[in-house]
């Protein structure tokens, strides 16, 4: 696919007079909250295809700069505040919009399937101050792509998703309503006095020098496997968790299908029995602090869990065993989790013993491999696993199967089997 860039330019935010009055600007910075400091400092980047007849260049960019008026987070840059507090600067530097162009039709050049090919669709990511970038590709049929990057710190998913809505109404002509102030840390204010009541070293904070022995070194090249699950999969493989479930306790289809791929992915990559697995859960916030926090609360307002079980338990036992895990792990990060990570954050802790977010916890091989997305309205579920492709194979097999369990690849019989699929996976 050959991508022609045909012009760059930056987007300022521009009073939107179609919509009430935009959020106050009477300050020149947000300071970074807790959650926010705690987020990957990184980019995150996703394309969005449009078929004929899709909007001009012109009204996205126009709708872009009236939603910069609302949200200018994204117009600025990341600093310090006058504090030396990590924030936002609200400088209105402004958004990098790329004009790019493709001569065949999006059909002739855009591959179904995930591909590398897919990153020409979408900005760089790399040696950039823009907290927002967007690409917008034009194909010879009309069809256009919107490729963008987002800087994780300004905002979680939830935060995104609704900023990119009120985009998408400002292109529009539609009124942009936000009603989330843009102060942040004083939602999060620590408890006098303070109660720690978990243990966040290791989990979300790491020495500075213990940090970098967290990240795995991964050896192999990763994929992104793109897997479709129907509804009646869903609904057998929810009864098939439920089952054996303690009383009175039905498991969500969520909770169901990551048990499943967790399972799944133990076994297509043969981990050592002995070993400890874990799968990392966003837990949203906004519904564990709903007395202090607006839902449209714009920002980073995520925790995780870490449902975790040696590799021998989680593959022998059955599947509602791993929902079980996943069930609790994300009950126990409650708002009395919340409020301990608060306080941890603001006793002084993190600077004086020099710790930094955590990639991950301390221990064991943890599994952070999927996103997915409802289908269109129709009870199916696609999701993203990224594995290392020599595991692949494997993971096919495993993944459609509702047999997955003890019968066919646990210890109970013979874990030579997951060697034979692994085997298969290689020829």
């Amino acid at each position: 696919m050959n991508v022609r860039v045909v012009s760059t330019k930056i987007i300022k935010p521009v009073h939107d007079h179609n919509s009430p009055q935009p959020i106050a600007r009477s300050i020149t910075s947000i300071t970074l909250s807790a959650f926010d400091r705690v987020s990957e400092d990184t980019h995150i980047a996703a394309i969005y295809a449009f078929r004929p007849p899709a909007p001009s260049n012109s009204a996205v960019a126009t709708g872009l700069a009236r939603v910069l008026s609302h949200y200018p987070e994204w117009a600025g840059w990341l600093g310090h505040d006058e504090n030396n507090n990590p924030a936002i600067l609200l400088n209105d530097k402004g958004v990098k919009l790329t004009e790019a162009s493709v001569d065949s039709t999006f059909d002739e050049a855009v591959p179904l399937d995930l591909s590398p090919a897919h990153l020409s669709l979408q900005p760089s990511k790399h040696g950039i101050e823009e907290l927002l970038q967007v690409q917008l590709t034009r194909f010879a049929c009309g069809a256009l792509v919107v490729g963008y990057t987002m800087h994780h710190r300004v905002a979680d998913g939830h935060a995104a998703s609704q900023f990119l809505v009120a985009w998408g109404r400002a292109c529009r002509g539609l009124e942009v309503h936000r009603h989330s102030s843009l102060d942040r840390c004083s939602l999060f204010s620590p408890r006098n006095p303070p109660l720690v009541g978990f243990e966040h070293r290791g989990v979300e904070f790491a020495s500075e020098e213990f940090a970098p022995c967290l990240d795995y070194s991964f050896k192999g090249k990763i994929i992104t496997y793109k897997a479709h699950f129907t509804k009646e999969f869903l609904k057998k493989l929810k009864s098939q968790a439920t089952s054996g479930a303690p009383p009175r306790r039905s498991y969500t289809t969520v909770e169901s299908l990551v048990a499943h791929l967790w399972r799944a992915v133990t076994i297509a990559r043969g981990l050592d029995k002995n070993g400890t697995t874990n799968v990392r859960i966003s837990v949203n916030g906004r519904t564990r602090l709903r007395r202090n926090v607006p839902d449209d609360y714009f920002g980073n307002l995520i925790l995780w869990a870490y449902p975790r079980a040696t590799v021998k338990e989680l593959v022998s036992r059955p599947l509602h065993y791993a929902a079980e895990l996943i069930h609790r792990a994300v009950a126990e990060v409650d708002e009395r989790y919340f409020k301990s990570f608060v306080d941890f954050a603001s006793s002084g802790a993190v600077e004086e013993e020099g710790l930094v977010p955590a990639p991950e916890p301390k221990g064991g091989t943890c599994i952070r491999t999927w996103t997915w997305t409802a289908g269109l309205g129709d009870g199916r579920i696609e999701v993203h696993v990224s594995l290392f492709d020599h595991n692949v194979a494997a993971f096919q097999q495993l993944c459609y199967s509702l047999d997955a369990d003890t019968r066919n690849y646990g210890y109970n019989h013979n874990w030579d089997q997951v060697d034979k699929v692994k085997e298969m996976a290689r020829l």
